[in-house]
């Protein structure tokens, strides 16, 4: 027994303690942050911090832009009227190969075009303006070829007559044909039409200059270009400009009382992803040129539309 009792006073001292580990660590805490200069100044560091991080993320947001929508520019907002004007070459641009070979000389703007209006019912203005004519000629009233017995007032409000009319004709069939009076159907065929006049290849390539050649393609010698059948319907800036289209006016339609359409809402999605795809290949192929840049500018795209994952909700 007097062994066991000098073996326990041997041992060393522990004195007893009802606190745990974790509350004395949080008192330990406490105590450190009696001191309110010290506690204000993190406070503060970590406001500005908090503050920094939001201002941060909203400028990201910004250049980030919408997946959807993008920027909105002129050429954007004709799509919902549809009041673009047609892109006619002026002779500076038919003459723009020639310029964009020369190093030494800028290419032409796409600024220096004729515009002409697009009409409804796939007609013209050159033909619009041949119809008038030819029904104006045709309903003239006849002169006398007895001059003797003619009588010059009754020809004369016959011409007056005639011109009113004619004037009454010619406004019926502009209103008639005016895009503002057209249905969604033939809106969409004006900016499809557009598209092609805008971002053709075979209107872009007479002023921008074309990506930088690689030199596989240099070792294995030039080529000689094959000529277009027809108007560049098929490249990928066509196909991107004319899924810009096709987006707002589905984005429209989805927005408001329309919001819980499931079957536009698949086929938002479906054409934003589509656009993704053209989006990456044709930045992967043109490396930044000016064909790329006018497509991005043009259409005001942003890299949301191109990058990361698009979500519709």
């Amino acid at each position: 027994m007097s062994i066991e009792l000098d073996l326990v006073k041997d041992l060393p001292f522990r004195p007893f303690s009802s606190t745990p580990m974790a509350a004395a660590a949080t008192k330990e805490k406490k105590h450190k942050h009696q001191d309110q200069y010290a506690e204000k100044q993190s406070r503060a560091r970590k406001l500005a911090n908090t503050s920094r991080q939001e201002v941060i993320r909203k400028i990201r947001a910004e250049e980030y832009g919408d997946p959807i929508r993008g920027i909105t520019t002129p050429f954007i907002e004709s799509f919902d009227a549809a009041t673009g004007k047609a892109i006619k070459p002026s002779p500076e641009l038919i003459s723009a190969k020639s310029t964009a070979k020369d190093a030494t000389k800028p290419p032409p703007s796409p600024a220096n075009t004729v515009q002409e209006e697009y009409l409804n019912h796939f007609l013209t203005n050159t033909e619009l303006r041949e119809s008038l004519a030819s029904s104006r000629k045709l309903t003239e009233p006849l002169i006398s070829e007895d001059r003797a017995s003619a009588d010059p007032q009754v020809e004369k409000k016959a011409a007056q007559k005639h011109k009113q009319q004619d004037n009454i004709a010619e406004e019926a069939v502009s209103r008639i044909l005016s895009l503002a009076n057209s249905n969604s159907r033939e809106r969409m065929r004006i900016n499809v039409q557009r598209c092609i006049d805008a971002f053709g290849r075979h209107r872009t390539d007479q002023y921008l200059k074309p990506k930088p050649v690689s030199q596989a393609v240099l070792d294995y010698g030039p080529q000689d270009p094959v000529p277009r059948a027809g108007p560049d319907t098929g490249s990928s800036e066509v196909q991107i400009a004319i899924l810009t289209a096709k987006i707002r006016v589905l984005a429209n339609k989805y927005e408001g009382i329309n919001h819980n359409d499931k079957v536009n809402k698949r086929n938002l999605r479906l054409l934003l992803h589509r656009r993704q795809k053209l989006l990456r290949y044709i930045q992967r192929k043109e490396r930044g040129g000016e064909r790329w840049q006018n497509l991005v500018q043009t259409l005001g795209l942003t890299a949301a539309t191109w990058k990361g994952q698009i979500a519709v909700e």
